[in-house]
């Protein structure tokens, strides 16, 4: 991203002056307080958005729905929105299985006539997010995390080179949130995955990203990163790094 800029009234951004470079395969944070424009920025990556102004590229390829090349890449893109995106009256492997939508036929499609490599695919991804035991229940019945896991799932059944995911651990106990981030650092090992996943948590994001971007009323005022027991700053702000740990701490300083 270059200078990008971003509204949806055309009057009034969301996000200003935002100019940011994410390296293929790292695992890269968004942070941020409820209204900064975290959740924009993916759409702007995503292409459900176009920015005002600034140029963007994802993977070389200006992000843009409405553009053929773009759309021929889409499935590169796993993303998991702030709601999930589940269907709550379908069986966990069935939403899974929408994933694998872009490999196959309308025609199969529209009759869920999944092919069997297909299905043997989902039940393995199944099984590495843990939810072997419940392919057959319906998605409302799942508990937070195991919705949670089970959109991961889906997203990976695309067979993604970049996972964007939006408050993937909100409301989680701190327990369910690190099984959340293990899983797709897993992922990301195994298949050289990029992932960029907006968080409310800043110690969370410290601990498993590479590099951190906060970001406060549509601005990028910080990038910052771990390198052994030593946080790094790659863009000076106007906040100092302490004022930054303390602004998103959940818990009280002892």
């Amino acid at each position: 991203m270059n200078d990008v800029w971003a509204s949806y009234d055309s009057k009034n951004f969301v996000l200003k002056e935002i100019t940011l470079s994410i390296e293929r395969g790292i695992n890269y944070a968004i942070v941020g307080q409820s209204g900064s424009g975290k959740s924009t920025l993916l759409k702007l990556i995503n292409g459900i958005m176009t920015p005002s102004k600034g140029v963007i590229k994802t993977d070389y390829q200006t992000p843009n729905m409405a553009d053929r090349k773009f759309k021929l890449m889409m499935s590169k893109i796993g993303y998991i929105p702030q709601n999930l995106g589940l269907i709550k009256n379908v069986s966990v492997l069935e939403n899974i299985l929408i994933g694998a939508l872009p490999r196959i036929s309308k025609t199969k499609s529209l009759f869920k006539m999944f092919p069997e490599k297909e299905i043997q695919e989902a039940e393995k991804i199944l099984k590495l997010v843990g939810l072997e035991d419940k392919s057959e229940r319906k998605a409302y019945m799942l508990s937070g995390g195991e919705k949670r896991r089970v959109a991961i799932a889906r997203a990976l059944m695309q067979k993604p080179e970049i996972l964007l995911a939006d408050e993937i651990v909100s409301e989680l106990d701190r327990v369910t949130a690190k099984e959340i981030l293990d899983l797709i650092s897993e992922a990301q090992h195994r298949i050289s995955l990029t992932a960029v996943i907006v968080h409310h948590d800043m110690r969370l994001a410290l601990e498993y990203a590479d590099r951190v971007a906060v970001i406060k009323e549509g601005l990028k005022i910080l990038e910052i990163g771990v390198e052994g027991d030593e946080i790094v700053d790659f863009q000076t702000g106007n906040i100092s790094q302490q004022e930054i740990m303390e602004l998103y701490q959940n818990e009280p300083k002892k």
